[in-house]
């Protein structure tokens, strides 16, 4: 635990000059319990009792806990050194792992390696959309409007190469049947 930095400096006017016990603690259930408690869940441990979400997220932004913030990123840095955790690391032992499982044909276990690897190594984007309302119900107009704004909206992780769609000239079927198109092959 390391109780004896000088957080002094970075902190607001308003609030003390050290981390509170509750704050050392709240710091400490977050980052040695990584993956098994929530920050919300951490903050009701630490002691906030009301409101531990909103403790929580406050707890994380240096704007307003530059004290937690940092200590939190200290604690963070500790582990690392002490556990050897860096990008480059974690990256070369799925590439092991990987390179393990093709030797031994276990290849969902090589696909799922090269998976992690890429999400650690940021190639993958994680986005889920909800989206209500019945498709059936528009015209194509209505569809083609809603297509454009989708792809305008997203243009910065949407990648239409070689050639983009042209929404003008894209014509809609009045009605799909996937069967009737398998049977035509």
């Amino acid at each position: 635990m390391i109780t004896t930095l000088d957080y002094g400096k970075l902190q607001a006017m308003s609030q003390p000059k050290r981390l509170t016990e509750q704050q050392i603690k709240f710091a400490e259930l977050l980052v040695y319990n990584e993956g098994k408690l929530s920050p919300a869940e951490a903050a009701y441990e630490a002691g906030y009792k009301t409101r531990a979400r909103k403790a929580a997220a406050e707890m994380r932004n240096p704007k307003y806990f530059p004290l937690v913030v940092k200590y939190i990123g200290e604690l963070r840095a500790e582990i690392r050194e002490k556990y050897g955790i860096t990008f480059e690391r974690h990256v070369s032992e799925l590439a092991q792992i990987r390179n393990k499982a093709l030797e031994n044909k276990a290849w969902s276990a090589a696909v799922n390696a090269e998976v992690a690897r890429g999400k650690a190594g940021g190639l993958y984007v994680d986005q889920k959309l909800v989206m209500t309302g019945n498709i059936d119900n528009l015209s194509a107009d209505e569809i083609k409007d809603k297509l454009k704004k989708i792809l305008d909206d997203n243009k910065e992780i949407i990648n239409i190469t070689p050639e983009d769609i042209e929404l003008d000239t894209l014509e809609l079927q009045e009605e799909s049947n996937l069967d009737s198109h398998s049977q035509e092959d």
